[in-house]
């Protein structure tokens, strides 16, 4: 799992490497075209879409159910946890406050 997904992120960097040399070529033509701002925002939601449908496939392919119990196990666990520990903090910064 650990290869595809560096293998993605590789694959998505140089996309967006190739995207920004383009872009900075449109820019030294067009400095303040807003028809460029919009060429660079639609071309950065293409490419999230993109990222964002690669990373779901990949999930997709590699989800195992012991491995997402155990995970939303944990995820209760420490929530439970940290609201404990959240609530201790705001305790003892409230009595700080107040100086009693």
């Amino acid at each position: 799992m650990g290869s595809r997904f560096l293998l993605a992120l590789f694959l998505v960097l140089l996309v967006l490497g190739y995207e920004v040399q383009g872009s900075q070529q449109l820019q030294q033509d067009d400095p303040g075209s807003p028809a460029l701002l919009d060429k660079m925002q639609e071309s950065i939601s293409g490419y999230w879409t993109f990222a964002k449908a690669a990373a779901e496939d990949l999930y997709q392919k590699t989800y195992l159910t012991s491995v997402d119990e155990k995970l939303r196990d944990m995820y209760s666990k420490s929530s439970a946890a940290m609201s404990t520990y959240a609530g201790i903090f705001t305790d003892q910064l409230l009595t700080l406050l107040k100086g009693e």
